[in-house]
Order: structure tokens, then sequence, then C-alpha cells
């Protein structure tokens, strides 16, 4: 059994601090100025009011009442009906140095005083005491004061008050009078910095007794909508997966692909130089998405929308229907308009809202102006990861730079991606030409050849790899090639068609030849019976006489006439 705790309501504050703070006990947050610490001891207030059924106490011994309703409104939080409602009560302790004259020692016993009163008006189990050092800025006698304040956590914690106490941050430790000593509990530790003229909240839970705990530095937001923490360890990989393919939306890369395109809720990097066709090909599976019936929410971080559907005219796509239907949206900024984590966030509660089969985030690259590599990397981890447990499918594009054959990209998010696809733009015989290649697609059988990649009004065609006898040629060298092996193809046809001409004639002449040679053959034969007859009836002739002469010679000596 581990200790109980109090949730804080804070998206991802109570997942990496495993269900909230240390109940009944005091927890210190620390930071310097403008790091959030106010706003996020309130929120723990409100939300336990308003969720958990905790009522409780914000003593300010820093701003007044009013000023800090005002304040706090700016995150939805409506002090005024709260206190009215009797679930929060609000003090401000005034504790000005001019006004004070200490003799001998003194207590904090009027303020124990203040706190159990206000503590037992609504009830509260919950208690915010900001910001402590202005105490210390308001008496001098240190010893005296740390005593007391020891004294007044233990006597919250005698009552099971969950505490939350700001203190600013110390040069070289965690607050400028060492409370992280006595208020050690849990110490969270807050930083606003600014980095690339772009400034980022950081959170880290720097100690918690009792409980397991993230302790990593992760990204906070403080916006319209409250706080939220975004943990990065928090992403787990026990997502589901999906056997389903839906269309790229270009039957060539289907064809790559296995013909069937990718798997549903799978990541998709395309890689490619400048107009080399990376926005076209995304815009392409939007259509192909939207003409599903789905929804798809594309993120474009260099062209309006309607930059976009015009330009995708030019290539026989036509995106305003499933605009006007609602199943395409567009999300348009640039991306140094917020931090990473601010993108990270509106591209999370965008999804939650328009609940997408298909997002398209054009171009990763362009966000490389608002953090370093690393901190991309983890921002695009958790976005993928995020997509992948909703079982969204998510195409990413991403300019490259140089010889795209090192197969690197500028964010090194490659090794995230399910499949990545290379999109070239090659010179040759003066003039640039786009091939495509499947570098990769995990789980499935995909095509090793080089594509030509052809733009055309009809839209994106993948010719099939066309091989010279010098190798793969593409663009006009491949048009030169095919007609001159059409010319080659068309002279070997006459060649053949003449060939067999000559061959008919000379049969022909064979033919008559043959005739000619028959009926002389035949004339010959019928000579050779006529002379044959002639020759028959001459030997009959001779035959005769000679019968006759043989009767004269044994007869009387007279020849017979008949």
């Amino acid at each position: 059994m581990g200790i109980e705790k109090s949730p804080t309501g804070i998206e991802g504050l109570d997942q990496l601090t495993s269900g909230g703070l240390p109940a009944g006990r005091p927890t210190l947050i620390c930071g310097g100025p403008g790091c959030g610490k106010t706003l996020m001891a309130m929120t723990f207030l409100v939300n336990g009011a308003v969720s958990y059924g905790e009522n409780g106490v914000f003593v300010s011994f820093e701003e007044r009442r009013d000023d800090l309703v005002k304040n706090v409104a700016s995150l939805g939080y409506d002090l005024d009906q709260l206190i009215e409602d009797r679930v929060i009560a609000l003090d401000h302790v005034r504790v000005e140095r001019s006004e004070i004259e200490e003799t001998g020692e003194y207590d904090l016993e009027g303020l124990f005083i203040r706190l159990g009163y206000a503590i037992d008006s609504v009830g509260a189990k919950r208690i915010v005491l900001d910001t402590i050092e202005t105490l210390f800025g308001g008496l001098s006698n240190t010893a005296i004061l740390r005593a007391e304040l020891r004294r007044l956590l233990e006597w919250l914690k005698d009552r099971g008050i969950t505490a939350i106490i700001t203190g600013e941050r110390g040069d070289g430790q965690l607050t400028r009078h060492g409370l992280e000593e006595y208020v050690s509990d849990c110490v969270i530790l807050l930083d606003h910095r600014v980095q690339n003229q772009v400034s980022t909240r950081r959170l880290r839970v720097v100690k918690y007794r009792g409980s397991s705990h993230g302790t990593n530095e992760y990204p906070f937001l403080i916006d319209d909508r409250g706080l939220s923490v975004m943990p990065i360890t928090s992403a787990g990989l026990n997502h589901g997966v999906s056997e389903e393919r839906i269309p790229t939306g270009v039957a060539g890369l289907d064809d790559m692909l296995g013909g069937r395109g990718y798997y549903r809720g799978s990541s998709i990097l395309v890689s490619g130089m400048a107009g080399s066709g990376k926005s076209s090909l995304a815009a392409h599976f939007a259509d192909a998405v939207c003409r599903a019936g789905e929804r798809c929410l594309y993120f474009a971080f260099e062209e309006s929308p309607r930059q976009i559907v015009r330009n995708m005219r030019s290539i026989g796509l036509d995106l305003q229907p499933w605009l006007s239907r609602d199943l395409l949206r567009f999300s348009a900024n640039r991306p140094t308009v917020y931090g990473l984590e601010m993108h990270l966030v509106q591209m999370h509660r965008l999804i939650e809202q328009f609940n997408p089969s298909a997002v398209i985030i054009d171009p990763i690259s362009s966000l490389m102006e608002s953090g370093v590599g690393n901190e991309i990397q983890m921002m695009l981890l958790r976005l993928i990861d995020h997509m992948k447990s909703r079982q969204i499918t998510s195409v990413f594009t991403n300019l490259t730079h140089g010889n795209i054959e090192l197969a690197k990209t500028d964010t090194n998010v490659s090794s995230l991606m399910d499949t990545w696809i290379l999109l070239y733009n090659r010179a040759s015989n003066g003039e640039h030409n786009r091939e495509v290649y499947v570098l990769k697609s995990r789980g499935m059988e995909h095509s090793n050849q080089v594509r030509e990649f052809v733009l055309s009004r009809e839209g994106i065609e993948l010719r099939e790899a066309y091989v010279g006898p010098e190798g793969v040629v593409t663009g006009s060298a491949r048009l030169a090639q095919e007609a001159r092996e059409h010319a080659e193809s068309k002279r070997r046809r006459q060649e053949a068609e003449r060939r067999s001409v000559e061959i008919e004639r000379k049969k022909a002449q064979l033919q008559a030849q043959i005739v000619a040679l028959q009926a002389e053959l035949a004339a010959e034969e019928e000579e050779r019976h006529r002379l044959s007859a002639q020759a028959s009836e001459a030997e009959s002739r001779i035959e005769e006489d000679r019968d006759r002469m043989r009767h004269f010679r044994s007869g009387s000596g007279r020849v017979r006439r008949d």
C-alpha cells in the first residue's frame, strides 16, 4: 500500500506523480517569477473543490483578493462564484515590513487562527500558502520564522490538510531560504526559459517521499483551458494494431505497397527536396480519406488553406467539397507562433474535437525553428503515440537537403515511422525529373524499384521503371529513348513487311514457274504417249510383216494375199 494521493486534476501531472500530490502532507512548488507557481496552486485548489469534493483555502501573502480573482479568470475559473458557493475561501494576509515592529520573540499564532477560521468556514481539505517568501521579507528573525513554519506545517498535517506552499527560486538552491529542507514530502520545481526567442515552461518533480514518480523534466502549458503537463515517458508501446489497409490516393503507390496502401493507424514519413511533390502526395491521401467518408485533419506550417486548395486544383485535385462537408479541416499556423509544447497541445485538442481517422503534418521540418532536434523528436514521439493509441493514420512530410540517398532527416524521426517514402529531384539532360522510392514499410511487402513520379493535370502518375541501354531513364531522356526504340521497332516492322512482300513475290514467281514447268511436263508426257503409241503401231506392222514373211517362206512360195 502506497501513500494516499490527492489528485490535482492537471492533465499529465497526476500521471507522472502516480495519482497526485501526497494527501495530508505539504508540497513545495518553487520556481522563478512567471513560471506558473500561483496558477498551478490555484488549479489544484479549484479542481479539488469542483471535481473531487475537497474544498480549499487560498492564502495570499502578495496578491490582493480582487487581483487574484481577475488573474485566474484567464483560466476560466470563476472564483467569485466558488467563494459564494462556500467551496473555496480566499484570504489575503498583508505583510508589510515598514509597518512591523519586532520586539522580543514572536510567533505566528495569529496566522494559525486565521487559517483555522478559513479552513473551518468551508470545511477545507486543501490549502495553498502563496508565497511564503513574503513572510521572510517581512520578518527579520528567520530562525524563529523557520521554527514557526515548521510548527504550522505540523499543525496542517495533524488536521489532515493537503498543503501547497509556493516559494521563489534561490541562487544555487531550490528556494531562497532553504524551504525544501523541511517542506520535503514533495518538491516540484518549475522553470520558465526562453530559447530561440520562444518561451517554454518546464516542470520537474525533484522529490516525492514514499511514492514513485517521473524524474525527468517535462514541458507544461498554461492557456485558456488551464494547465497541462506532457510527460514524455508516459508514452507506452501498448497501443493496438490493425490489419486494415487504406489507399494512399495514388494507384501506383498502392501497387508499390503490396497493392493495398498503408496500414490503418500507422505513421508515414514522406521526405524530399523542395518541389519534389511532398504536399501533393499528402493532399492525394487526404482526398482518398475524405472520398471514403472519413475525416482528415491537415496541419499546415507553410501554406494557407486557400493556397493549398488552389494549388491542388492545378493537378486535378479539388479539396473544397471535403471542406464544405466538414470531412477535411485545416489548421494553419507559422511554426514560430508557439513553442513545440503549445503546438503539441493544440494538435491534441484539435484531434480530440474533430476525431479524424487521418492526420497530415506538412512539413515537420518547419518545426526546427521552434526547437532543437531532440525536442522535436520527443514532441513527435508523443504525437505519434497519441495517434497510434487512437488508430489514426498519420502522414508527415519532411524537407531534406543535399543528397537524399543519405536517407537522413533533419529531425531524426525516421526510426519512429512505419513507412518511409523518399521523393527525388534528379537532374539529368538539363532538366529535373521526379522519382519515388519506398525505403521501408514495416509489416508489408513493398517494391524496391525507383519509379518516375509525374505531376500532371490528371494528378499524380507513377510510371513503371524504364530501363534504357545505360540504366533507368526519366523525363525527356525517357521520351527520346522511347522515340528511338519506337523508330527502331517501326524500322524492323517495315523491314519485316518488305521481306514478306519480297518472299510473296518470289513465291508467286516460283508458282508461275511451277505452273509453266507442269504444263511443259504435261506436253512432254502427251508427246511421249503419242510417240509411244506410234512406236507400238509401227511394231505391230513390223510384226505382221514378219508373220507374212514367215508364211511366205514356209508355204508354196506364194505369198498369200488376203
